[in-house]
Order: structure tokens, then sequence, then C-alpha cells
């Protein structure tokens, strides 16, 4: 694969939105980058262009069977004037895992990591600085043959695209209020839930309608086969701390590997805090709700970082928790983990990646 990145910077440059009117993905960056693949020349011509439509074949494989996959992950501008990255390289991991189950060529993830800094520095002035606030960045792939046999693309592009951003719930870190699904199911075992990929989000739409119509900002999702055992929210990974001790849902094959997750598990074994990946059925979830035992909820992601759960619905029964109120270790979580990805507290787990601007 060449190394060299082909640059072309615009000649006009967009107004940059007002921080506190950021909302979340509705405004881009001057620039993008973007790298093609075909079966004869594989990964090639790296570029960064300015912010652009792309034309692409009305019969190219993305529009007709889905074979697309993406990550998102944020950067952060310190005080000090430094640019900081948290995990990227866990993302490019991630990609290239989504990528072996949607049947896409790997991609060079140092290569890609290297990229994403170029178009980083180049888009800088981009990051906003406002509390609560950051650049989101979209890597994606797109299957771009154009040919309707029901195989995998024989071409593709890469393609990172970034937003400054606010809070991704309305709510911003108070609590939300969550639906949990019983008719509709996101993912089963074996199928494409542990993949990110658009077709799991455009399975969770309906519920998501439904929810929003009741009131509630999000759905969360139980397991396709029993209907009974928790798996996630569709924007987040979810944690539940019932009498001392914080449960989340194992690994399972249809749940995101997230990686706010991970480094909330790492962060809660660093404070002796007891921590436990396994199966949650939604019947011991709401006895524990109603009996007190249940004493906070959560969900984390790279959107929202960590969101306090302030209430579930399920089975036309309202389950308040923590009397609706952020709890102590959600908290805790949120002002630790985005005081690291800001370098405004040391970061004891080596997470963070400099930009080099």
């Amino acid at each position: 694969m060449a190394r060299t990145i082909e640059i072309q910077t615009t000649t006009k440059k967009k107004q940059k939105p007002l921080q506190h009117e950021l909302g979340f993905g509705i405004h881009f960056t001057d620039h993008m980058f973007i790298m093609d693949y075909n079966d004869s020349q594989g990964w090639h011509d790296p570029r960064i262009v300015p912010y652009q439509p792309l034309v692409l074949d009305p019969a190219a494989k993305v529009f007709h069977y889905g074979q697309t996959i993406f990550e998102g992950l944020k950067a952060y501008k310190t005080e000090e004037g430094k640019v900081l990255l948290f995990r990227p390289e866990r993302n490019f991991q991630r990609l290239n895992r989504s990528n072996e189950r949607l049947g896409v060529p790997a991609i060079d993830e140092e290569f890609a990591l290297e990229a994403l800094k170029r178009v980083i520095a180049i888009d800088q002035d981009w990051i906003p600085t406002a509390p609560g606030t950051s650049l989101y960045i979209r890597p994606f792939v797109i299957a771009t043959q154009p040919a309707l046999g029901v195989d995998a693309s024989t071409q593709y592009k890469f393609i990172i695209i970034m937003s400054p951003v606010g809070n991704y719930y309305a709510e911003g870190v108070n609590p939300v209020k969550i639906y949990v699904e019983n008719d509709y199911v996101r993912a089963v075992k074996g199928g494409i839930g542990e993949a990110k990929t658009a077709g799991n989000y455009a399975a969770s739409l309906k519920a998501q309608e439904i929810a929003k119509e009741k009131g509630y900002s999000q759905v969360l999702w139980l397991d396709g086969v029993h209907r009974k055992y928790i798996e996630e929210v569709g924007s987040m990974n979810v944690f539940f701390k019932i009498n001392g001790t914080v449960y989340t849902p194992a690994l399972n094959g249809s749940i995101l590997d997230g990686i706010t997750r991970n480094s909330i598990i790492q962060l809660l074994r660093h404070w002796d805090i007891p921590v436990e990946e396994s199966t949650i059925a939604i019947e011991d979830l709401a006895n524990a709700a109603k009996s007190g035992a249940l004493e906070e909820a959560f969900g984390t992601g790279t959107a929202a970082v960590i969101s306090p759960i302030g209430e579930l619905y399920w089975n036309e029964e309202k389950l308040v928790i923590a009397d609706g109120k952020t709890g102590d270790i959600s908290g805790k979580l949120y002002d630790t983990l985005t005081g690291i990805q800001r370098g405004t507290i040391p970061d004891p787990f080596g997470w963070l990646v400099e930009v080099n601007i």
C-alpha cells in the first residue's frame, strides 16, 4: 500500500457553528480522508480532500446488500492546545473485526491511524473546547462495486469524516429514561450483532420510534432467542449496580465490544469496586429495582461517554432507579473518564494518543 497521502485543501472554508449550538453529528469539518480498494490494487490512492458529496453508481452494493461498517471515536483539545485521541488503536482493531465479519478486506490499522492524525491536524481549529463538546470522528467503509449479484463486493471506499459535537442526549449527563423492547429483535449470536455495521442500527429504528413516542430516550434490547436476557441499549453498553456489585452483560456474540465499556470495567477494578460480566435476566433486574437492591444504572459509549439511567419501562411498568437521580459511581466515572480524555487528570492506563500539530 502506498504510504503517501495526497492532500488537497479547500479554497472555501465553512463558517463554524457556535459551540453551544452544536448538537450531535449535524455539522462537518472542511476536509475528509478517502482511500479506495479493488481486487487488483488492494487499498490505494489515500487522499485528504475538501468535504464533499460522494458519487456512486446506483448499483453499488452498499445500497442493496448493506455491506458497510463504521466506527466512532473522539478528539479533544486541552487547555495547553494539545490534541488527544482516546484509545484510537482499539477502534481500528474493531473496524477490522467488523470487516472480517462482513467480508471486507482488512485495512492497515497503523496507516489508518496516521491518516486520521493528518486530517485532524488539518482541521484542528474545528475541535470545540466548551464543556461537554469534542470532535466526533466517523471512519467507515462502503461497498462500491456496481453489481447486483449477492456476494461480497470487489470494490470499496474507506472514508473518515469529522463533526464537532455537543452532548449526544438532550438530557446531557442527567439520567435518561430507557424503554425495554419485548417484541422486536436487534441481533442474535452468530449474526452481526457484535459488528459495528449499519444493519444492526436499521434493525433498531422501529423500536426506537415506539420508545420516543412513549417519552423514552433509547431502547434496551433483550436477547433474540429467549427475550429475557439484557444485551445493550441502541447506542450504549449497560451497567447495573446491585447490592454493591456492578454488573454488565457478558460479550456473547450479539453485543458490541464497546471501547468505553472496556475502559469502565478497568476503572472500576482500578478502584476495587466489584464488577462482573454476566448474564442478567430482565425479571431479576426488575425485582432488584422494586426491592431497592438496584442502586444505580448507566450506559457507556463513545457518543454519550457515561449516561445515567433514571428509569426503565418494562411490561407496562415504570421502574425508577435511584429516585431518578445520577448515582455516585456514574458521576465519578463520568468525571474521571472525561478528565482523562481531556488531559485534565492523569492517565494511569496509557489510553491517550497525542496528535502532532
